[in-house]
């Protein structure tokens, strides 16, 4: 019995265009990965050489080393293929340590903890 159906040959062909390129994977859950193609299978599982994370809060931005690193197809929601020929950033972006980008993430993530309580503090107003 074959796990593979005819649908899943057009996925195949799709992803062979981007074998030995440099491509952004954005992740379910977030995440934003850079790497080039090595090798892929039917249920879009792949491997990229040379990964890293590419880690953004506001202007400041982390690319954290991975090397080689497997995707689980499913986790993959878009692939994209980056110019190699344009800046892949804003010249605004600032490039920060993977200590500094933690740092900016935490405090990002307390003031949006912080939004949410005076939220739920504030629901009783019923200012509708």
């Amino acid at each position: 019995m074959s796990w593979a159906g005819p649908e899943d040959i057009f996925l195949s062909t799709s992803l062979a265009s981007y074998l030995d390129k440099k491509l952004l994977v954005l992740l379910r859950d977030g995440r934003k990965l850079l790497g080039i193609l090595r090798s892929f299978d039917q249920f879009a599982n792949a491997v990229l050489e040379g990964a890293c994370e590419r880690v953004i809060v506001g202007d400041l931005y982390c690319d954290i080393p991975l090397g080689l690193y497997v995707i689980r197809g499913e986790n993959v929601v878009l692939i994209g293929e980056l110019d190699l020929e344009r800046e892949e950033l804003p010249p605004h972006m600032i490039c920060v340590s993977a200590a500094e980008i933690r740092r900016a993430q935490k405090a990002e993530r307390d003031a949006t903890d912080l939004k949410g309580s005076m939220r739920k503090r504030m629901e009783f107003l019923d200012l509708d």
